[in-house]
């Protein structure tokens, strides 16, 4: 049986007290099955709180060039999402971080959504995040998240109005993941002047724990993000960037100085 089967997202939060939690993401299968492996042995050594792992997929419309490229790469490789799975079970049994599988709608649909939450559960995951499935069509996913314990983390895009805010947030499960700049991941981030009152918003409307991303890569980035009073910074381009820059390292140490040094950046 899997470590982390009784470590809930939401639980992780808990056990942070309110320190500000750290969530990389990377893509499964870029280069290949045993360097993700041995990153997400990393991140969870290194101290990354949760950690997104991105199913590869063939139109990947959230991401941007770093993570379209490492899916490209993955899925050249043949990379099957069986054989993820496969590698998650083993991981799981080694690592306590909860891990978050991160795929779009498509994907899901094709292997049937109780077969595909089955899969993942059975792999060890402990949440799901789908980009691209819009709150009107979460219920039937939902429920069978909800079924089988697995946290699905509803987005809350940098122009969704207030009354929608007020929608997702009621539906929310283990954290809620605010987009901070429109576009696609790996975007410079653009601190505009509505973010710090859009958390506001989220912060008086819930007690559910907020994390934001898109665009976090510097330490000047992780520090004002910070500053903001969010739970957790999410950071996927940067971290899918180094590991593939580390690769060629069956240690991957260059992978591991940089989580780190972001780690050593959060207060």
């Amino acid at each position: 049986m899997s470590m982390i089967l009784n470590i809930s997202i939401a639980n992780t939060f808990l056990e942070l007290k309110k320190k500000c939690a750290l969530v990389p993401f990377i893509t499964a299968g870029d280069p290949n099955l045993s360097v993700t492996k041995e990153a997400l042995k990393i991140l969870a050594a290194e101290g990354a709180d949760i950690i997104e792992l991105g199913i590869p997929y063939s139109d990947p419309l959230a991401d941007g060039p770093t993570i379209q490229a490492a899916s490209s790469r993955a899925l050249k490789n043949n990379i099957k999402f069986n054989d993820i799975l496969g590698m998650v079970a083993e991981v799981t049994q080694e690592i306590e971080t909860p891990l978050i599988a991160f795929t779009y709608y498509n994907l899901i649909i094709n292997l049937g959504i109780e077969n595909f939450i089955l899969k993942i559960k059975q792999a060890g995951f402990r949440g799901l995040l789908v980009p691209d499935l819009p709150l009107e069509e979460i219920f039937i996913l939902e429920e069978v998240c909800k079924q089988s314990k697995i946290e699905l983390i509803l987005l809350i895009g940098p122009n969704t109005s207030e009354d929608r805010i007020k929608k997702i947030l009621q539906r929310a499960q283990g954290c809620v993941y605010l987009i901070s700049n429109t576009g696609v991941t790996g975007m410079k981030l653009d601190p505009s002047k509505n973010i710090q009152a859009r958390i506001n918003f989220i912060k008086a409307n819930t007690q559910i724990p907020l994390i934001v991303g898109f665009g976090i890569s510097t330490p000047q980035d992780i520090q004002l993000v910070q500053s903001w009073g969010v739970d957790g910074i999410v950071m996927g381009s940067a971290f899918v960037k180094k590991l593939f820059e580390s690769s060629t390292d069956k240690n991957l140490n260059q992978f591991k100085q940089y989580c780190q040094s972001v780690k050593n950046t959060l207060i």
